[in-house]
């Protein structure tokens, strides 16, 4: 059970909206590496985790990246807040405007809605963390990509706050990673899945 404490992890504080600014940065919100695909997708892959250590930092991270979502959706809602007709059109969200009206969707920059197709849950536990990996650096390169563009204080404020996060994210999953690497024997695969083993032999009896 997850409690929810009622403050964002890192203050959000935008003085001067920004609508144009505000189509790059929902991408973090529901883009193919935002915030939401990454809580989905350490949140589900928990499940299939054999040691408790590990699946305690999927857990954990997948909360985290929760709050994260709502960091996003706090800085695209205080940037767009009280928008004109003109200044809607001008930032070109105009087709947004008429599907959501100055509501916070889950889409990647380019306006596409966002799709479990982005994200992977495997059920094997080295697969899903090279995932987890692969998925951590993807998401800091779209917040180096955002910072890129951004000049106002208030905005690069969190979002080098939800860089710095992925960045640690990224250190937990390897240190996660080690400890499956130390406890499987890579070289006895079979002895740790009898399923395939099982499969085997029946293939050599049919061949007989």
């Amino acid at each position: 059970m997850f409690v929810y404490e009622k403050k964002l992890q890192y203050p959000v504080n935008i003085k001067h909206p920004d609508q144009a600014r505000s189509k790059s940065i929902i991408s973090q919100y529901g883009g193919p590496d935002g915030e939401l695909g990454a809580s989905l997708r350490y949140l589900s892959q928990r499940y299939s985790v054999p040691y408790p250590e590990v699946k305690a930092v999927l857990t954990d991270i997948g909360v985290e990246e929760l709050g994260h979502l709502e960091m996003v959706g706090t800085i695209v809602y205080q940037l767009t807040k009280g928008l004109s007709a003109d200044e809607i059109k001008a930032a070109g969200l105009d087709q947004y405007f008429v599907d959501h009206t100055a509501g916070i969707y889950p889409a990647a920059a380019s306006g596409t809605p966002f799709s479990a197709a982005a994200m992977q849950v495997k059920g094997d536990i080295i697969a899903d963390l090279h995932e987890d990996l692969a998925a951590e650096q993807k998401a800091r390169v779209t917040y180096d990509n955002i910072l890129r563009f951004c000049d106002d204080p208030d905005v690069l404020d969190p979002i080098r706050f939800l860089r710095e996060r992925e960045i640690v994210h990224y250190q937990r999953f390897g240190e996660a990673l080690r400890i499956v690497t130390d406890k499987l024997d890579s070289k006895n695969f079979y002895a740790f899945n009898p399923e395939f083993d099982k499969c085997k032999r029946g293939r050599k009896e049919e061949k007989k």
